[in-house]
């Protein structure tokens, strides 16, 4: 028998970039019993199953053998109009024709990745930022540099700074309720990052998964609609939060030369979206009024939040800090002086609560006392009992 050699080496990119923290801690608290702040799971008792279920009837009722074929990539010409309909409303002027569907807005992502960046190309992140992002840019060869930020974001004038020294391709930023954070960049903050980019030539991604989950506060525009940052800001959002994520549907709104090249990659990635998933999300949207759904969500969410936030003094250790978000899914808070949150979490899971710790989100120097908390998968009651299992962990 010959001798058999090993198959040639995976990439480079495939073995520098690990998995997911937070994935793996969702496996772990799977198991009956544990309540979990860890995962950004929307509710499940909240979808919408009755009416998407008549969605996909309708699909198949109106149009079964389209709902089963092949269609374009740039997808469904009903949802693209739906989805500009609702982008136009939120106070961005859109037409079908500016919007890709994508298979989840992480596709999107993805897609202007694989468009934008080379190996060795710069990006800029938020500091901390959104874990599957910094994956992203990994996997892409990216040199992921940290934008200073304070309680509100990113600074502008250390963007300024880092874009004249550093020369990046893109800043990727999560402006609206932040993952992990759940900070807000203010108003005139997105207007100088905005005119950073133009003044200085930078692509703009700005990511959106919780722009609609508000609970106080007022609305604040976003990054693309502000001067300077018309021809170069890629904006994903998501049907996940509002509808449901197993739906798997995205969208990109982006200038007309990126967004065809968006085009092609996604060709080259699955070619196109579910078709039938894309015409049920369409009848849904023209028979199902979401905004009153999306209202709904909201309250549920908020008295979610607020109950997080009213448990948590008796629940951390003395002398932690933390946020009150004006919207979106996540707490961030800080342990005292040293504490370590990956050490607090294997208390955690022993008293049969979890959270994530912070230390993964950040692309470089993380502070290892920070942690991430979810409100949105639990009730109230739950919420309660959640803060008292955290407190034993905490001793």
């Amino acid at each position: 028998m010959s001798v058999q050699q090993p198959p040639p080496a995976f990439a480079a990119r495939a073995r520098s970039v690990g998995g997911s923290p937070v994935r793996e801690i969702l496996a772990l608290t799977e198991r009956p019993g544990v309540i979990s702040f860890a995962g950004g799971l929307p509710a499940p008792e909240l979808f919408d199953a009755d009416g998407l279920r008549a969605a996909y009837d309708a699909a198949f009722t109106a149009a079964p053998r389209r709902a089963l074929q092949y269609s374009t990539t740039e997808g469904a010409p009903e949802l693209r109009e739906a989805v500009a309909a609702r982008v136009t409303g939120r106070g961005l002027p859109t037409g079908p024709d500016d919007l890709l569907i994508t298979t989840g807005s992480q596709q999107a992502l993805t897609l202007i990745t694989a468009t934008l960046v080379e190996p060795g190309d710069v990006v800029l992140v938020e500091n901390p930022t959104y874990l599957a992002a910094l994956q992203c840019f990994g996997l892409a060869g990216a040199r992921v540099v940290a934008v200073p930020c304070d309680e509100n974001g990113i600074l502008p004038e250390a963007l300024e700074e880092l874009v004249l020294r550093e020369h990046p391709k893109l800043l990727y930023s999560v402006p609206t309720f932040q993952n992990p954070t759940g900070r807000t960049l203010p108003a005139a903050r997105r207007a100088a990052v905005a005119e950073i980019a133009a003044r200085l030539g930078l692509w703009l991604v700005e990511d959106d998964p919780y722009g609609e989950l508000r609970y106080e506060g007022a609305e604040v525009p976003w990054v693309a609609a502000h001067p300077g940052a018309e021809d170069r800001t890629a904006l994903l959002g998501s049907f996940s939060k509002i509808m449901a994520p197993g739906l798997r549907l995205g969208w990109l709104r982006a200038p007309q030369a990126l967004r065809r090249a968006a085009v092609v990659a996604k060709q080259a990635a699955d070619l196109h979206t579910s078709t039938v998933d894309q015409l049920a999300a369409a009848h849904y949207l023209a028979a199902a009024d979401l905004d009153a759904h999306v209202a709904r969500i909201r309250g549920a969410y908020r008295a979610r939040r607020d109950a997080l936030l009213a448990g948590l003094p008796g629940a951390l250790p003395a002398g932690s800090v933390w946020n009150r978000p004006e919207g979106g899914m996540f707490v961030w808070a800080r342990l005292p002086e040293g504490w370590d949150a990956t050490a607090f979490l294997k208390s955690a899971v022993a008293n049969d609560v979890a959270f994530v710790p912070g230390a993964p989100f950040f692309s470089t120097s993380p502070d290892p006392r920070t942690l991430r908390l979810s409100f949105t998968t639990h009730t109230p009651q739950e919420i309660a009992e959640g803060l008292r299992r955290l407190s034993r962990a905490a001793g």
